[in-house]
């Protein structure tokens, strides 16, 4: 299973809302270890995602839930896209929209790696914890369904830091 995570344009809207549960994770997980459930209105981030697709091998996906283009790759995969918010400051990123796009020059230390530890990632009940690598790492744009779109990403520097 590929496990993906995007970072969007911040001029999209969060399509996730308690009315739309089947594009939210089930569950967002704060950096103190609290897990909150997408069902807690009050305290669930809705802003902070724009859409999660569920991987098309889960056997025991949470009702509703929305499959990933079972076509578009060899293997099932699971997609998260997130927004500027203020949940994901504490790891370096983002928090209100229009940061870190086009006319912002700052330069941004992203802790990535745990980030993705505390995403919600599918996993089958009662199996071993998928242990997830991360092998590669994808920066650039994603244009999506618009043909005429043009995109320019600039990196003007990258560091690799792995704790021992």
């Amino acid at each position: 299973m590929r496990s993906k995570v995007e970072v969007l344009n911040p001029n999209i809207s969060s399509w996730y809302h308690p009315d739309h549960l089947g594009v939210c994770p089930p569950y967002h997980t704060f950096l103190n270890g609290t897990r909150v459930h997408r069902n807690d209105t009050a305290r669930f981030p809705y802003a902070a995602y724009h859409f999660y697709c569920s991987p098309g091998n889960g056997k025991y996906l949470e009702f509703p839930y929305t499959l990933c283009d079972p076509y578009s790759n060899p293997q099932p995969q699971e997609i998260m896209q997130i927004l500027p918010n203020p949940v994901w400051g504490e790891f370096g990123y983002p928090t209100t929209p229009g940061e870190g796009w086009i006319g912002d020059p700052r330069t941004w230390e992203l802790d990535v790696g745990r980030l993705s530890q505390s995403l919600y990632f599918y996993q089958d009940p009662g199996t071993t914890p998928v242990r997830r690598k991360w092998m590669s790492i994808d920066l650039g744009t994603e244009i999506f369904k618009d043909p005429d779109q043009v995109a320019e990403w600039t990196v003007c520097d990258f560091d690799i830091f792995v704790p021992k």
